[in-house]
Order: structure tokens, then sequence, then C-alpha cells
């Protein structure tokens, strides 16, 4: 995943059909998505902090005058969720398990990202860790201002609380970090075993573009390429566990990724495999 913390964005908004949008934003390079429904906006993701947030909702009004009404967030990683707090006002809507996660995760990960990120310091001060106030369990269809959206949890993947948001009549599809572009996946709270599975259903329900959680649009050739490769990393873990390798050594063995995502991707592996035993 690209550095954190610089400004601006990458591109103005690209509009998918019929009032659905996304924006690239250069930090982490993130995407969110838009949809413009009859009286208010639904957004996916609300970015990293408050002050990112802000900027979000500026840069909206080049594509409606109407305010947000209701968000989704995609999973409960903080680049997508922490600038949830500007939304108190309006429906946020997560899967069942991300309210745990947040709370597990949100403080320590706040001290670590303070640390990390020391110029940003003020920024994430500011923080008010906003958890989803509605939620999904496998999958919910909700009427949004006269738009019907599907959100899906099609199994564990880059996290146990990953969501799809489904506009049937765009034929788009956002996909948050379930399939990541231009850069390789993050797996350090991932299920390895069980991501391939996952991607293989989000596949099938690609039929025009869809928005990963960070980096270039693309479309259903796209996310069966990285299922291919997250399929390598699953049978590679499972043989060289078996062979009684070390995860360094696993990983120095190669396979689709560069070796510090191997690393990070057989260590959750590994472990997940250990309990099996």
């Amino acid at each position: 995943m690209p550095s954190a913390g610089y400004p601006g964005t990458l591109m103005t908004w690209s509009e998918h059909g019929n009032g659905v949008f996304s924006k690239r934003y250069q930090s982490l390079d993130l995407n969110i998505g838009a949809i413009e429904c009859e009286d208010g906006l639904l957004i996916i993701d609300t970015r990293a902090h408050h002050a990112q947030a802000r900027e979000l909702i500026e840069d909206l009004k080049a594509i409606s005058s109407h305010p947000v009404r209701w968000v989704i967030n995609t999973h409960h990683h903080w680049d997508h969720t922490f600038g949830n707090g500007e939304f108190e006002n309006v429906d946020i809507w997560g899967h069942e398990r991300c309210i745990p996660a947040l709370a597990d995760y949100g403080q320590a990960t706040l001290a670590r990202l303070k640390k990390m990120a020391p110029g940003q310091k003020a920024s994430f001060d500011e923080v008010l860790i906003l958890p989803p106030n509605h939620t999904v369990g496998d999958e919910a269809t909700v009427t949004f201002g006269g738009r019907r959206i599907e959100m899906r949890h099609l199994g564990r993947g880059h996290t146990n609380n990953d969501l799809v948001v489904v506009v049937p009549e765009t034929d788009v599809v956002f996909a948050g970090d379930l399939v990541e572009n231009d850069a390789p996946p993050s797996f350090g709270d991932a299920y390895p075993l069980e991501w391939p599975d996952t991607v293989a259903a989000l596949a099938e329900l690609v039929t025009g573009q869809v928005v990963p959680g960070h980096g270039r649009a693309a479309d259903r050739e796209f996310v069966v390429s990285q299922q291919a490769d997250l399929s390598s990393v699953a049978e590679l873990a499972r043989e060289r566990h078996a062979d009684g390798m070390t995860v360094e050594a696993a990983a120095a063995s190669g396979g689709p990724f560069p070796k510090a995502t191997l690393e990070e991707a057989f260590g959750r592996a590994w472990s997940h495999l250990g309990e099996a035993a």
C-alpha cells in the first residue's frame, strides 16, 4: 500500500453510470464511492481521519448538492472508517463483525498511527471512532432514497467483515479491499486460506466495472487474475507448511507477490493451519 500522509488527489470524480461515482485519492491510493439518490448521497467509506472526511465532503459538491445521508463501510480498517466521526448524524452501515473489530482494534491503531506519522498526530487526535449503527449479516438489499443497493458478505478474506456493495442498475461493484489494484493486497488481518473462495464469489457478481479499495477501477478479468494469485498463495501455504518450512523460508521460496507480502500472508496462514491441526 502507498505511504500515508501526502495531500491531494490523483483525479476528479469518475462517473460509472447513472449517478454512481468514485474518486481515487492520492493518500493511500484509496477509492471512495458516491451514489446520488433522490434526496441525499450514499458514500462508500469515509477515509482515514476527520480532516480527510471534511475534504471528501467538500469534494462531493462537485457532483451533487445533496448532503450525505448514508455511509457504507466496506470493512473496519482505519483508512476506510476513521472518517466516520464526521458523519455522526447519518446512517452508517457495515458488517455485523465490523463493530467488535473496531472496538478491539481502534484505540491501539490510533496510538500506532500517531507514532508512525507524528506530523499527522493532530489529525489522529481528532478521530472519534464511530462504528456502524446498522449492520448486515450475509446480505441485505436496502433502498436508499429510491435506489436499490445490495450489500453482501461473501466470506472471510481481507478481514472477517468485508462487505461488497452492488449497484444492480449500473453493473458497478464496490469491492473494498477484497481486491486491490496497483499494489499487492494486504494480509495483516486476512484469512489467506479462505480469501480465494471469497474473491471467486466476488467475480461472479462483476458484470461491468469493479472499484477496488485501492488503485484503478477494473473489470472481471482483473478480479479473476487476482483470485488466481490468492489461490496460489493458499496452495503454497498449505504445501510449505506441510513440508515444515518456516514462514521466512516459505516467503523466500517465492510466490505471486513480493517477499514482504508473502511473509505477512504465510504468517497468517501458519497461525490458521496451526489452529486446524
